[in-house]
């Protein structure tokens, strides 16, 4: 696997790329309709690389090409969003946006007919068939596999806080969870989707993958869906631990966050002043407070172990990454943090939306609130 470090060597530091997972929904009613490949199959030849499967067919993912910046992949976002709209007028099927389908039920689901779905429906079969969840995941490029390693390690500190300020999936299979972020608990359920250990280097994270492989835990590093993750196809750090995001400024937000966070962990490497090593506890319990309570719960910040709150931990880390911010010209998503904290997340508006009208206003919602950077 020597060949996996030469991916992590990068000449443009800092570059994004971008995942998101939309519902394809009925006009009508909302509820999941299976149109993955019907839609699949009115892109043209040279789009096809940037829409794929996801485990159902009423899901499909984009992927933004390789962007210079956080306001040249939010025009990809913006295209993609638009493109699947476009499609889904001519198939009829809506785009929503949540972290899990309100009242989808895993057992009217079709999953995707391929060899790599197919072990995954093998493997966990029940709970498999009840992951109906949507993500954003956020990759940067870092200049080499020890910095890559670097920054999987100490951006743990700050997954709990992203969570967060995006938590968009109160409710499942018809019920109001508890939750903010019910999709962590679903796609929970799947081994290998933890906080990871401290990786003392590079090869330690490679021998963790072959390890997996030789035990046939695994057949591909991509089947390892840690929270925070080294890519080993792509060689980035990506960023698995956000709900998907109807909103473009808060989409923008945890892209910018992302980003400023491998900036700041870079120059922190490069100065020996950088932090890598946390209370895996601590990390487990904010990512736990952020999943159910939201930002009035009490943490213990992973860095120095003090009892703080998570609005507090939000603000920790805006401050820790605002000179990176404003190195890469993005430090207005500032303010959007700011109002979610004022605010609340999109779980809330949910909520709200849910105790005016109940589920079939829900779903309206979900489909209606969606912005795709246009006025149609």
């Amino acid at each position: 696997m020597t060949e996996y470090a030469d991916l992590f060597t990068h000449d443009r530091d800092f570059t994004i790329g971008v995942e998101e997972e939309y519902m394809l929904c009925h006009p009508v009613t909302g509820d999941l309709v299976p149109r993955a490949d019907s839609l699949l199959a009115q892109l043209e030849e040279h789009e096809k690389e940037r829409f794929s499967y996801e485990l159902i067919l009423s899901e499909i993912e984009i992927n933004t090409p390789i962007s210079q910046s956080v306001s040249e992949v939010m025009d990809h976002i913006k295209q993609f969003r638009q493109r699947v709209r476009e499609i889904g007028r001519d198939l009829g099927f809506r785009v929503g946006i949540s972290g899990t389908h309100p009242t989808a039920l895993g057992n009217e689901q079709q999953f995707v007919d391929s060899p790599g779905y197919q072990w995954v429906a093998d493997q966990l079969h029940y709970y498999a068939q009840r992951n109906i969840t949507f993500a954003i995941h956020v990759h940067v490029a870092l200049p080499d596999a020890r910095t890559a390693i670097a920054a999987t390690n100490a951006a743990r500190r700050w997954l709990a806080p992203l969570l967060a300020l995006s938590t968009n999936s109160p409710f499942f299979r018809a019920h109001n969870t508890g939750m903010l972020s019910a999709r962590t608990f679903q796609f929970g359920a799947f081994p290998r989707t933890n906080i990871p250990d401290t990786f003392r280097d590079f090869e330690h994270f490679q021998q963790v993958l072959e390890t997996y492989i030789a035990m046939q835990s695994i057949h591909l590093p991509r089947q390892v869906w840690w929270k925070i993750r080294p890519h080993a196809g792509y060689g980035t750090v990506e960023f698995r631990v956000s709900d998907m995001q109807r909103s473009l400024r808060r989409t923008e937000m945890l892209i910018a966050l992302s980003q400023a966070i491998c900036h700041r962990i870079d120059q922190d490497l490069r100065s020996d002043h950088l932090q890598q090593d946390f209370e895996l506890e601590y990390l487990n319990d904010a990512l736990w407070k952020a999943t159910r309570f939201g930002f009035e719960a009490k943490v213990a910040d992973p860095g120095d172990h003090r009892i703080i709150t998570m609005a507090e931990l939000v603000e920790k880390m805006i401050a820790y990454v605002e000179p990176s911010l404003e190195e890469l010209g993005t430090a207005d998503v500032i303010a959007i943090a700011e109002e979610v904290l004022k605010h609340g997340s999109e779980a809330q508006e949910q909520l709200q939306v849910y105790a005016q009208g109940g589920f079939a206003m829900l779903k309206d919602m979900l489909m209606d609130k969606v912005e795709f950077g246009d006025d149609n």
